[in-house]
Formats: C-alpha cells, sequence, structure tokens
C-alpha cells in the first residue's frame, strides 16, 4: 500500500533545526482531534495549510475534521515529520553521526535544509561571525552525492556484468542499487529521462555515472532551503548570494524562535495571531480600533511590548510572515502532493449513511489524505482502504471513476469508496 509522505529536517547544529521543527509540530492552536504527537524520539507529525474542499460548496461552517482543524476553509493537515540528526562534513566517511545521518536520510521524500542565514555558526555548530552559509547548502548535497557515488561505484564491475548477463534495463539495474535509498522505479526512470543518455549502461564513463548520480540524488531528494534567524543584522548579504546561486523556487526565508514566541503570546492570551499571517494585534491595538475590551487579551509589560514591536518591525511587516508556515507548504509543492478528500456520502460529504443530511452535526470533508503528484484513484482506495475489495469509486456529483484516472486538486480528489465484490 502506498506509504504517508515523509519530509526530513537537516541542518548543521545551532542552525534553529530543532526551532523550526517544534514551530511546524505545534499544535496549541489547532482544534480538533489530533494534539501534537511525538511519534518517537525523531518522528513527529507537523501541519500543513491546504485549501479545504469545503470552501468549494459553501460548506465551511460545517467542515469539523478528524485530525487537525478547518478554519474558514485554511485546513491544517498532519504529515510526518523526520529529524534527521547528525550533520556534519564528512558524513559519507562516517564521521559524526555520518552512517546513523545517512541511513535516517534514506526514508525521507523530500528535505527541510535549515540554515542559519547570519552566519554566526561555523560548519560544525560553534558560534563564529562572518561565516558564510552557502558552503553548509553545498555540502549537505555533496555528502549526499559522495554516498550514492561512493556506494555505487564500490560494486561497479559486478553491476556491469550482471547487467550484461540477465539483459536488463537501466532502469531495473539502477533500481536494484537504488532501493536502498527509498527509491521506485519511476524514479529511477525519470532520472533517466531527464538525462537523455544515449549510451548503454556498460559503457558509462565516469564522468556520466557522476551526472546520474547527482541527478538521481535532485530527484529522490528535492530540497527546501530554509534560511533562518533573517531577523540577525548579518542575514541580508547572505540571503542575497544564496539567492543567486540557488532555485529560487527552493528558497523560504524564516524566522523559527519569532514563531515559536507569538505562539506562545497567543496561547496566554497576550495576542491575536493567525500563523503564517504578517499581522499581530495586542490589547492596545484592538482598543485603538474600537474595540473597548483589547478582545479580551491580556495587557503586555514594556518588554514583551517592545519585542512584539521590533518583531513586526524586523520580520513580519518586512517579510510578509515568520515564513514558518510556508516551509511545509514549500516541501508539499516540490513533492507535487495532493489533498484528497474520502467520504462515505458522495451527495452530503459526510462519514455516515444515506440518512446524514447537509445539516448533520456529524459534519463534512471529515478525512483528508496526503498522495503524491501521479497517484491514481486506485493508489488512493488501497492507501484508505487496504486491501478491502472495491466494488466501485465515486467521484463529485456521483459520478463513477476508474481506478486508472489520475487524482489532482479539483479533479477526483473527493472520493467515496464503494465495499463489495
Amino acid at each position: 500500500m502506498p506509504r504517508d509522505p515523509l519530509i526530513g529536517l537537516v541542518g548543521k547544529p545551532s542552525a534553529g533545526k530543532s526551532s523550526t521543527l517544534n514551530s511546524l509540530t505545534d499544535a496549541s492552536s489547532k482544534v480538533g482531534n489530533f494534539p501534537f504527537t511525538t511519534i518517537d524520539p525523531q518522528r513527529a507529525i507537523g501541519y500543513l495549510q491546504i485549501d479545504c474542499a469545503c470552501t468549494r460548496y459553501n460548506l465551511t461552517d460545517k467542515c469539523k475534521p478528524n485530525y487537525g482543524s478547518c478554519d474558514n476553509g485554511r485546513r491544517s493537515v498532519p504529515i510526518e515529520l523526520l529529524d534527521v540528526a547528525g550533520l556534519v562534513p564528512g558524513a559519507h566517511e562516517g564521521k559524526g553521526l555520518g552512517n546513523k545521518f545517512l541511513d535516517d536520510l534514506r526514508h525521507a521524500d523530500a528535505l527541510i535544509h535549515v540554515v542559519d542565514a547570519s552566519g554566526t555558526t561555523d560548519a560544525e555548530g560553534k558560534v563564529t561571525r562572518g561565516y558564510d552559509p552557502s558552503v553548509d547548502i553545498a555540502w549537505l548535497r555533496s555528502e549526499i552525492v559522495a554516498w550514492i557515488r561512493g556506494n555505487l561505484m564500490a560494486k561497479w564491475g559486478s553491476i556491469k556484468r550482471r547487467h550484461i548477463a540477465v539483459k536488463a534495463t537501466a532502469v531495473e539495474t539502477l533500481q536494484n542499487q537504488f532501493s536502498g535509498y527509498g527509491s521506485t522505479s519511476a524514479v529511477v526512470a525519470r532520472t533517466l529521462d531527464k538525462l537523455g543518455l544515449k549510451e548503454p549502461l556498460e559503457e558509462w564513463s565516469d564522468e556520466t555515472i557522476d551526472r546520474v548520480v547527482n541527478a538521481f540524488t535532485d530527484e529522490k531528494f528535492p530540497t527546501v532551503i530554509a534560511l533562518n534567524k533573517i531577523d540577525h543584522p548579518d542575514a541580508d548579504k547572505n540571503i542575497a548570494k544564496i539567492a543567486k546561486q540557488q532555485d529560487p523556487n527552493s528558497i523560504v526565508l524564516c524566522s523559527a524562535i519569532s514563531e515559536i514566541f507569538l505562539r506562545k503570546m497567543a496561547k496566554q492570551g497576550y495576542i491575536r495571531y493567525t500563523e503564517g499571517s504578517e499581522f499581530v494585534d495586542t490589547r492596545e491595538d484592538l482598543i485603538a480600533d474600537g474595540d473597548p475590551d483589547g478582545g479580551g487579551l491580556k495587557e503586555l509589560d514594556e518588554k514583551n511590548r517592545n519585542r512584539i514591536e521590533n518583531l513586526k518591525d524586523m520580520v513580519l511587516y518586512r517579510f510578509g510572515s515568520t515564513g514558518v508556515v510556508h516551509v511545509l507548504t514549500k516541501a508539499a509543492e516540490i513533492l507535487g502532493l495532493v489533498p484528497v478528500f474520502p467520504v462515505r456520502n458522495i451527495a452530503t460529504f459526510g462519514s455516515g449513511g444515506v440518512g446524514e443530511g447537509m445539516g448533520s452535526n456529524k459534519g463534512v470533508f471529515r478525512d483528508c489524505v496526503l498522495v503524491k503528484k501521479g497517484s491514481t484513484v486506485g493508489d488512493v482506495a488501497r492507501k484508505v482502504m487496504g486491501d478491502a475489495p472495491i466494488a466501485y469509486i465515486e467521484g463529485a456529483g456521483g459520478l463513477r471513476v476508474a481506478e486508472d484516472q489520475l487524482v489532482a486538486v479539483g479533479k477526483n480528489d473527493i472520493l467515496s469508496f464503494k465495499v463489495g465484490k
């Protein structure tokens, strides 16, 4: 059965990876039945914000997710995160927690590389000033490439001999070698298609193998670069340099510590704040806007009032948000994740039987699953229903859909599975 997407967080010590992970998994402001959950010391649940299907049918007031939350059509969907610890230069040679780091990393479908944009920590996370964080981005990728290439070249001779003996395709041979990295034949096929190689595998030069390994790394481990600590005065020049070197679509600017602080103050009743927003309201702000009770908020002391004002100026108004919410959004985007809404009753979008009407207090669109781009209706059926026999599948409007049809946002993304033979 298709497994849930897994997003890995990597970063050198003191880059802010733990703060980023904490801000992504903080469910203190969530409603519904999905509190913050740590699956094991390395795995936790984060929340991806998506546009919920309830907005298409004007049912935002009746949308009651079983997990996560939905606030006026903006839905927070649980997604599994993996804390990949032990990133230091030389990991592929076993330095630091190198072997464990790489073994953990192979389970991830995409990576979020948390980078200290301030340049105040060196390659090993020690306090410094003037460090070039673009170096960190380069050596994370070089560690992964060196790891994969080293494993491949160690047995390249026998790989070629077997390839010729069994008359395998290049995809079949490479998948035998790359399956240990969580690869699939589709990933290998996309890698080779993008390269457009003409020569047969047994004639590949070292240069060709390098190209294949680099392309496979990009395909298997797409990476979001989360430039953290953007409120530090040294961050601007580093961000400008990295923006010239990397694909701008892979970069998210963020301040994890600011997000944690804002959520804490909101939880304690000192401010009104929506995750991912550029706006923060204090008691004084609301009173000035005509609310004599100040929204029922507590009064801030001078220290926290000044900190919030500085945070507004240095982060929220300047960058549009703390960026933390957008980190997961970008990871989902590069993976092409599609939210699909399984329902029992395709007419009411409820989870109950035929008698459940639109006004039912049980709610609509109770469930949402995330599937990878290219998934079919049948893939979703197996993910949701397991091995249960499916008689037929209905889409929005009650029309039957075939299992080989693709799912996409707004297309085959509301499904009802009818069990039977």
